[in-house]
């Protein structure tokens, strides 16, 4: 770690502080969902008991971890224990929709909190601490430049651990024939497979191009190629996500049929196809993953219904893949959703349904059980 005088003047923000003996000792702050560093910084070791260590964080104080890597983990384990009890005790009833608010302010407050466990990286990727695993290629895997000493969250970092896991093994696509598509880190793995399917399975529209608006992994683009659609343009504004797509078009042999561009909404031209599957309900996103679920006013569905007319060729078909979970939570009224399609000019052909088949459905102990359970995600088949 370095010494206070060679902290970058210009990026205050992206360092982090504390103290060590008699001076004070700072590093690259790593946080992906932009959070500031935290104020207070104390050194922690494997003395440190878990009321203790519980106490602090609520209180703002963060701990950078000396001690042994493993029972790091298992503090940080005794602390989402805590934050879950914290977060029943606080339950109450009411709508779905104030249900919503609270399990989302909830789990903020558990992301903060459980976010005060800090760990050093030194450079190159390496974490310094006793049994630590080697995290090296995951690091590089997320963050690219590795060559500053850092500090992250140990929350984040197994994260980060998960996600290149993810990335490595890949996550079989039945609409793909079993192949796999490799999320990267902060870029939303297509786990629930009930609308790939959807979009496996809708009848394709006469014409070979088609165009994926916001495609993540590149998934959907990858499922309308091996359709037969003959070209498929698949846009997105992350850079994470183009590098993933390309990466799984390569992976896929596809790269002579999708072609992935940078983009906000639509590229240029007409197309026979058009596919949007948008973050499903509105709101603030906060993490990276989160831009993938949340959708701020519903800015990109509205933009894609709005757009698709100028973006369809004649005779084509826009597909709107879409949960109605933000209906059944308050968030957002089907009246709303179609009067957005009606003040396009566009006009339904039909819409193909099916349930979700994840585990989160059939939890009852869910705050949010209740939505989950009824939840119906749709491909709405669009014309003009």
């Amino acid at each position: 770690m370095s010494d206070t005088p060679d902290r970058p003047e210009s990026d205050p923000h992206d360092r982090i502080e504390w103290r060590e003996g008699d001076g004070v000792l700072c590093a690259r702050w790593r946080a992906e969902a932009g959070q500031p560093p935290p104020r207070r910084v104390i050194l922690a070791d494997d003395t440190l008991r878990a009321d203790d260590a519980w106490r602090l964080a609520c209180e703002g104080t963060a701990m950078l971890w000396q001690g042994d890597y493993q029972n790091a983990r298992q503090l940080l384990q005794a602390l989402a224990r805590r934050a879950d009890r914290a977060g029943r005790r606080s339950k109450a009833p009411g709508t779905l929709t104030e249900a919503f608010h609270r399990y989302r302010m909830a789990q903020a407050q558990r992301a903060r909190t459980l976010g005060m466990l800090l760990v050093p990286v030194s450079a190159g990727g390496v974490v310094p601490l006793r049994r630590a695993p080697d995290v090296a290629a995951a690091c590089e895997a997320a963050w690219g430049d590795t060559s500053e000493d850092a500090v992250v969250s140990l929350r984040e970092l197994l994260g980060l651990i998960g996600a290149y896991q993810w990335q490595r093994n890949g996550v079989p696509v039945a609409a793909l024939g079993g192949r796999r598509i490799h999320p990267h880190y902060g870029v939303f793995a297509p786990v629930r497979g009930e609308y790939l399917d959807l979009v496996a399975d809708a009848p394709l529209p006469a014409g070979g191009l088609a165009f994926d608006i916001g495609t993540g992994t590149g998934v959907l683009a990858a499922i309308l190629a091996a359709r037969g659609v003959e070209r498929v343009v698949a846009t997105d504004t992350s850079p994470r996500a183009l590098a993933c797509a390309r990466d799984n078009v390569r992976r896929l042999g596809l790269a002579d049929r999708i072609d992935v561009r940078a983009g906000d909404g639509f590229p240029e031209g007409r197309a026979a196809l058009v596919v949007c599957n948008p973050p499903w309900l509105p709101g603030k996103p906060s993490s990276l993953l989160d831009q993938a679920i949340y959708d701020p006013g519903s800015r990109m569905l509205r933009g894609f219904l709005a757009g698709l007319p100028a973006h369809l060729a004649e005779g084509g078909e826009g597909w709107l893949v879409l949960s109605d979970l933000a209906e059944r939570l308050g968030l957002r009224s089907r009246d709303e959703l179609v009067a957005w399609i009606a003040a396009a000019g566009l006009r339904v052909l039909g819409r193909l349904d099916t349930r979700p088949r994840h585990a989160r459905a059939q939890d009852a102990s869910d705050p949010l059980h209740a939505a989950r359970q009824g939840e119906v995600t749709s491909l709405w088949r669009l014309a003009c």
